[in-house]
């Protein structure tokens, strides 16, 4: 089967989304099934991987992240379509890539996969002051009568996980499935625990070997809500020895040193490539804090379970969806102190039961085989009999 994807959201120099899918692609070849991406990019460029290839199309960029670019001109993408033949065209951007790969004439099935909420990401967050979440829902319903203009092109709709499909159809949004994603379990575990390196990550915030070390992963941006987290740990950090270490890079980034300006025992540091070494910090830190309830499946709080690590998250959100509450606390989402008291309250639990918890839970995480072999099957069942014999 052949698999075109049209995917504003992949960049080179991207997170989760580019993660997802160089790791979807070589899955998929093993299983004798091949990814094409077409990406917008700075010039027109072809990268080819074993299993598929990235089609960079020249596209300007994003005003306020020149990590991405913006499609705008169907004609080179109904071209490429064209020329590739896929079977399955996929697309998940809500915006002109929606339709431009609805409206092509081309026979192949399309798939819109929602991979995020963009109700939540934004109008709930910048208008969380003034009023309740429900009239906010109420204010921006527009926008899923929107979505399901472009989505009546489409075969199928699908999300990538539960909390996202619940989320949209409570809004009349078509969702016809869900998908919920994985990560490369064998990638990580709990015997990558390091005394040592925990040690050092400590001492990097002032503190000893004593002391819990707390890890934060993603974007710097405001919809991760990490100035929810630094207050969070301020608070918690009055009647505990606490060290923070935060790693990811974004437009935040200066208001966020700014907070934790004066705050020794909390870290910044930049984006982490070498994944070996990541793995290690995941399974030699106590616990992984997150604060966005926006996040429609919570790939790194995955990735931490796969590492023996427990969970402080939000009580909504794809994080809350993945989280094994026999080594995770969850608290009420936006509220930094509620966030406190869930950090008190795991570091208060037993710490070999608890460890021992997230080992056991560190063996259930979802996989990205079992993610690609669910979304292939579903995919053969969409294609014509003659089609689905071919593939």
């Amino acid at each position: 089967m052949r698999i075109v994807d049209v995917n504003e959201f992949y960049s080179p120099t991207g997170g989760g989304v580019r993660t997802y899918i160089d790791r979807k692609m070589a899955v998929m070849a093993d299983m004798g099934h091949e990814l094409i991406v077409i990406a917008p990019g700075r010039r027109d460029w072809v990268d080819d991987r074993r299993g598929g290839r990235i089609i960079y199309v020249k596209a300007p960029g994003m005003p306020f992240d020149a990590n991405y670019g913006l499609f705008w001109d169907a004609a080179p993408i109904h071209a490429l379509l064209d020329r590739l033949a896929p079977d399955i065209v996929e697309a998940s951007s809500p915006w002109r890539p929606a339709w431009i790969v609805g409206k092509w004439q081309g026979s192949a099935r399309r798939v819109f996969f929602m991979h995020n909420d963009n109700v939540a990401a934004y109008p709930m967050r910048w208008f969380e002051r003034f009023a309740a979440p429900e009239a906010i829902e109420r204010s921006f319903a527009w926008y899923s009568r929107y979505m399901s203009r472009f989505l009546a092109h489409y075969d199928a709709v699908l999300t990538n996980g539960p909390a996202l499909a619940k989320r949209l159809t409570a809004r009349g949004v078509r969702i016809d499935g869900a998908m919920p994603l994985g990560i490369e379990r064998g990638h990580f575990s709990p015997a990558l625990r390091d005394e040592r390196l925990r040690a050092d990550l400590l001492a990097d915030c002032g503190l000893g070997p004593d002391a819990h070390l707390l890890l934060g992963i993603g974007r710097h941006h405001p919809e991760k809500r990490w100035p929810l987290v630094i207050e969070a740990v301020r608070r918690a950090s009055r009647s505990r020895r606490i060290g923070l270490v935060l790693i990811g890079d974004g437009y935040e980034r200066r208001r966020l040193e700014r907070l934790a300006a004066g705050a020794p025992n909390i870290c910044l540091r930049r984006p982490m490539y070498d994944r070996a070494r990541l793995a290690a910090i995941m399974a030699s830190s106590d616990a992984l804090i997150h604060a966005s309830e926006a996040e429609p499946f919570g790939l790194v709080a995955s990735e931490a379970m796969a590492s023996g690590l427990p969970l402080i998250v939000p009580d909504s959100g794809g994080c809350a969806e993945v989280a094994d509450r026999h080594c995770a606390e969850l608290y009420r989402a936006r509220d930094a102190g509620a966030a406190a008291e869930a950090i008190g309250r795991l570091l208060n639990r037993d710490p070999a039961l608890l460890r021992r918890a997230a080992t056991v839970a560190a063996t259930r995480v979802r996989t990205d085989v079992e993610h690609v072999r669910d979304l292939i099957a579903y995919y053969e069942a969409l294609l014509p009999r003659r089609q689905r014999v071919a593939a």
